[in-house]
């Protein structure tokens, strides 16, 4: 095991891994990935793995098309064996209000200027699409057939796999307690709970719900929260549904999976916040009762399980994503609001680069933590 490292990163989700993969793709051989538990055991193994392009703001637009078209070729470049599992069924989106439809047309128009194939559809259409979606209240949806769903755990092991054979070491059940700063206040050094330390001038915290943490141990107060989001899953049935619903009004998704089971989640906007993973019959209720009044034909299927994740929530919902100034060394790609999972191949690349010193292939200036001093904030709007 090594006693230093170029670069040392805390997480082992699919954020941790595949930047620690682009980083060793890019020469960067003394890499390590410092993860409490097992790969993708904190947000991203409890996830509903959906990927959409269709968002509100043209920084999240970018970061989820560019991500949606690695995704695409994912199990190639990475020579996995097995197969991440990428189900393009599209997203189906609703409005049921005019002040949504009108934020739904703006979005459309933004996703086509940057090469988005997202539409507005009619309810009719909807309908088409999903035959037993109910119309009730529905103003018209978008569509946008690249959107989908991934096997989280898959694509994890895929990126792990990929950057252990270049050399990065992956240590699981390995917790940092502590990280070490030089007389310049830079980093370098983390120290493990077993008492050993990594000396590192570069750290990486792609920890997750559990950033704000690591940030405390680097001295760092992060902009950022945790709070729970409740899922649950079907058994499966026949093939009834193609793209993800996904209503911002209700606060829910719903999807078959390639399997046949379903998997429905629900945003609470009363959820405080905090670390709490637990779920509840409340949720159970709330979404049944949602779901069965927009797609009355799943009444008839039975949950086989719930469960819940967190998601790390930034005053705009946006994630941020760089060095960290008044640490130099510390880098953090944290705050992704629910949708780290799908942006993470995007992440990947541009935090390798910049931690490497390179030209980043997409402009991400705004997402710095320097926006919330500065007060620019863009709000995305289309977040369940």
């Amino acid at each position: 095991m090594k006693s230093a490292a170029d670069v040392v990163i805390i997480g082992g989700g699919v954020n941790g891994t595949a930047i620690a993969y682009n980083l060793a793709v890019r020469g960067c051989r003394k890499v390590v990935v410092l993860e409490r538990h097992t790969l993708a055991s904190g947000s991203t193994g409890r996830c509903g793995a959906g990927v959409r392009m269709q968002w509100g703001t043209e920084m999240n637009c970018r970061l989820a098309r560019d991500s949606i078209l690695r995704f695409e070729g994912l199990n190639d470049e990475l020579e996995y064996d097995g197969d991440i599992e990428f189900k393009q069924g599209g997203y189906l989106i609703l409005a049921y209000h005019a002040r949504q439809w009108e934020q739904f047309q703006k979005n459309v128009a933004l996703q086509e200027s940057l090469g988005i194939p997202s539409r507005l559809v009619s309810p009719a259409e909807a309908r088409k699409m999903v035959p037993h979606l109910d119309l009730g209240g529905l103003i018209g949806a978008t569509y946008c057939p690249k959107d989908g769903h991934i096997n989280p755990f898959k694509t994890t092991q895929a990126y792990a796999e990929a950057a252990a054979r270049r050399g990065v070491e992956i240590r699981k059940f390995t917790e940092a307690v502590a990280i070490g700063k030089d007389a310049s206040g830079r980093v370098s050094r983390v120290v493990l709970a077993n008492g050993d330390e990594i000396e590192t001038r570069v750290l990486v915290n792609a920890g997750g719900p559990y950033s704000q943490l690591v940030g405390r141990m680097a001295g760092v107060e992060l902009p950022v929260h945790s709070e729970r989001h409740q899922i649950l899953v079907t058994e499966p049935v026949a093939p009834k549904q193609g793209p993800m619903v996904l209503s911002f009004a209700h606060g829910l998704y719903c999807q078959q999976t390639p399997h046949g089971s379903f998997i429905m989640g629900l945003g609470d906007p009363h959820e405080p916040r905090g670390f709490d993973i637990g779920h509840s019959w409340s949720f159970l209720e709330d979404v049944a009762d949602k779901v069965t009044t927009m797609m009355p034909a799943l009444k008839e299927v039975r949950v086989v399980r719930q469960w819940a994740g967190l998601y790390n929530m930034t005053p705009d919902a946006q994630p941020i994503l760089g060095e960290i100034p008044d640490v130099p060394g510390f880098y953090v790609a944290i705050g992704f609001s629910g949708h780290g999972f799908m942006l993470a191949p995007t992440t990947g690349v541009l935090l390798a680069e910049m931690i490497l010193g390179q030209k980043p292939t997409m402009d991400i200036s705004m997402l710095t933590i320097e926006r919330f001093a500065r007060g620019e904030l863009i709000r995305e709007p289309s977040v369940v």
